[in-house]
């Protein structure tokens, strides 16, 4: 018999203003940043066990679509970090082979080196019926992706507040900034559920906004227009060098604009692993996969629902 983990609900969907609520509750208490004493996965091999699930719908805590191939993992509370680990991916072994799976979910009763695969994602690596298996894992730095940068903007963002959800990042993202015309760089804080908040007047925009991520790559994506819950594809891919670019308009007519390299700044090795906690995140809604659609020159999603808060994370 299959002893997969049951799949427990990790977010309840509201509406209205109860749910923007929650979430501007949640930024507050986690603007001064997100739990500081773990770390996801390093890019050394490492041991421990698979199990895998079912979505049966919905979203996991880092609030993606679901990849296409439907090759995801979600991670333990000390491995998410918080949502740190969500965007990167592992190359995972098992009895059968390798798989790479992008962190796309938190699992809160799985320990350090339990991973909880998708079932797609497990079958590619043991046989269905075993459960649960030995594996070795390890990060895997620059992974390729689907395509470059995306950016969200969360429902009920507005120049007094707002939330972004930054997708096809390959690597663990540390620092996001933004800033508008006439303004300095605003640095934004990072929830559980994997939105970048900044809870002070920003602006009506556009924005430039430089992403870092844990092994010194710098991105910055420019013209980022203030458009809740619309996907803006950028032409940044957060790879080994600082580049500057703007935001690709898709609409008819729309000329793309290459994006102009610079030097690399600087490459930091894998950050440490180390024990920590962290609380279930709560879920916004993402795009639903293949939805997308063009209008106002900029590639667009279905609405982005904000799920009810969590408690604020703490290490222990």
């Amino acid at each position: 018999m299959t002893a997969h983990r049951l799949l427990t609900p990790r977010w309840l969907a509201t509406g209205g203003a109860v749910l923007l609520a929650g979430v501007l509750g949640v930024a507050l208490l986690l603007r001064d940043g997100g739990p500081a004493c773990a770390a996801p996965p390093s890019a050394s091999a490492q041991k421990g066990k698979a199990t895998f699930y079912d979505l049966s719908g919905g979203t996991g805590n880092c609030n993606f679509a679901p990849p296409a191939d439907d090759l995801y993992v979600a991670l333990g509370r000390t491995q998410y970090t918080g949502a740190t680990a969500c965007g990167s991916y592992l190359d995972v072994t098992g009895p059968k082979g390798t798989v790479r799976v992008k962190v796309f979910d938190s699992c809160p009763e799985c320990a350090v080196g339990h991973l909880d695969l998708s079932r797609t994602a497990f079958k590619k690596i043991a046989n269905e019926s075993a459960g649960v298996v030995p594996i070795t894992y390890r990060a895997v730095p620059n992974a390729p992706t689907p395509g470059p940068l995306s950016i969200t903007f969360a429902e009920g963002s507005s120049q007094y507040w707002w939330a972004i959800l930054i997708d096809n990042h390959a690597n663990p993202i540390v620092s996001v900034q933004a800033k508008g015309p006439g303004r300095g760089w605003m640095t934004a804080a990072h929830a559980t559920y994997n939105f970048w908040i900044i809870d002070k007047n920003t602006g009506n925009g556009p924005f430039s906004i430089r992403i870092t991520d844990s092994y010194g790559h710098v991105a910055t994506a420019t013209g980022v227009k203030l458009l809740p819950q619309r996907r803006q594809s950028t032409s940044v891919r957060l790879t080994g060098k600082a580049v500057s670019a703007p935001v690709v308009a898709k609409g008819p007519g729309a000329a793309k604009k290459k994006a102009a390299p610079a030097p690399s700044k600087s490459k930091a090795s894998s950050p440490p692993a180390a024990p920590s906690a962290s609380a279930t995140p709560s879920v916004p809604e993402p795009p639903a996969a293949g939805a997308d659609r063009e209008a106002d020159g900029l590639t667009q999603a279905p609405p982005v629902a904000l799920a009810a808060a969590p408690a604020a994370p703490s290490c222990g």
